[in-house]
């Protein structure tokens, strides 16, 4: 039996799986809804759900101005990303994708299989010696590693046909989204953006899937339960399957405004702001918040004394 039958036969086992305990709290469901917008490719509203409604606005305003492009700077090589797109949307793209392709990946099954062995072990090295990650962190991530070059050893990358179709789906969504350069993205900002990347995320998931890593599966089989919940802080336990692996991690949730938000975004999120803030301070004349109003972070600004 083949790697990718074995692993198509545990994803189906997996499904009958029980809820984890505590599965019906708010901070368990708050986990479920974010990765909910991802089955949708629904990128603004997973970027509404991650922080308080102050915090957006001001993130919306940052990325107008040129200082920020969260959510996007949370992903690998973020900063290539509109040189991707437009590479893929330029008007030669599949026949210069195609000759790439057969000078130097088809017929190469070994060698791709290697290298993805190779990739694993290096990222599993790097992630090891990255002084940037906590423990859970970097437990998550060597999980994520190993599941992603397994499924790469077995997945038929050097298969000619499906890689035709891969050209045909990704150049037609990069140009679907009409952003091809930073200029596009700053003038679309910050929620144009992720709505306008929303076929491109679809068409990323079903090429995957065509190579055998159902993404939408493994969000629709992921499961949240409850570690523990002491006022406005709770830790949150997630399971989902990723290729033949079923990767398991906790997370840090907080409570503001009576919404669970993760702690690792809040905490990324109020560094960009900081940046943001001290790039472009306010005018000298400007007013201060008034008493009562949230200052962006989540905190209630205090009334002045006289």
């Amino acid at each position: 039996m083949s790697v990718c039958a074995v692993a198509v036969l545990a994803v189906g086992c997996r499904r009958s799986q029980e809820p984890l305990p505590g599965a019906a709290t708010e901070p368990a469901a708050a986990v479920r809804e974010l990765v909910q917008h991802l089955q949708r490719n629904d990128l603004a509203a997973y970027a509404r759900a991650s922080v308080p409604p102050g915090q957006y606005a001001e993130l919306e305003a940052a990325w107008a101005q040129g200082h920020s492009r969260w959510p996007l700077d949370q992903l690998p090589l973020h900063d290539k990303l509109p040189a991707l797109l437009g590479a893929l949307a330029a008007p030669e793209a599949e026949a210069g994708l195609q000759r790439a392709f057969k000078a130097q990946i088809a017929g190469q099954a070994a060698a791709v299989r290697q290298a993805a062995h190779s990739l694993g072990l290096f990222g599993e090295q790097y992630i090891a010696q990255q002084g940037d990650y906590d423990d859970a962190q970097r437990a998550h991530y060597v999980q994520l590693v190993k599941a992603l070059s397994e499924w790469a050893q077995a997945a038929p990358l050097s298969d000619p046909k499906l890689a035709q179709s891969t050209v045909a789906t990704l150049t037609a969504a990069a140009r679907a989204t009409g952003l091809q350069d930073d200029g596009d993205f700053q003038a679309a900002g910050m929620t144009g953006s992720l709505t306008r990347l929303q076929p491109f995320a679809a068409a990323v998931k079903q090429v995957l899937a065509g190579y055998g890593l159902p993404l939408d599966d493994s969000i629709e089989q992921l499961r949240t339960g409850l570690v523990s919940e002491q006022g406005d802080r709770a830790t949150v336990q997630v399971q989902y399957p990723l290729g033949a692996r079923e990767i398991e991690l906790q997370v840090a949730l907080e409570r503001r405004q009576g919404q669970w938000y993760l702690v690792r975004t809040l905490a990324e999120v109020e560094a960009v702001l900081a940046a943001a803030r001290a790039a472009s301070p306010p005018p000298e004349d400007a007013p201060p918040p008034a008493a009562g109003d949230d200052d962006g972070t989540g905190n209630r600004v205090a009334a002045a004394k006289p």
